[in-house]
């Protein structure tokens, strides 16, 4: 069975979809880095460490 590739506008459409959804999860998974350091920083804050 032969498998067509497609072309033009459709295969731009797919990669903009993939990158798209792509960037999306990126996004969330640096969001939620970003948290969890800021709450264990908090955590730190909160038992007397200091920075540095």
């Amino acid at each position: 069975m032969e498998r067509k590739t497609p072309s033009g506008k459709v295969a731009q459409a797919d990669r903009d979809a993939r990158l798209k959804a792509a960037l999306k999860a990126n996004l969330a998974r640096r969001k939620a880095q970003a948290r969890a350091r800021a709450d264990q920083a908090d955590k730190g804050d909160a038992k007397g460490e200091q920075k540095g």
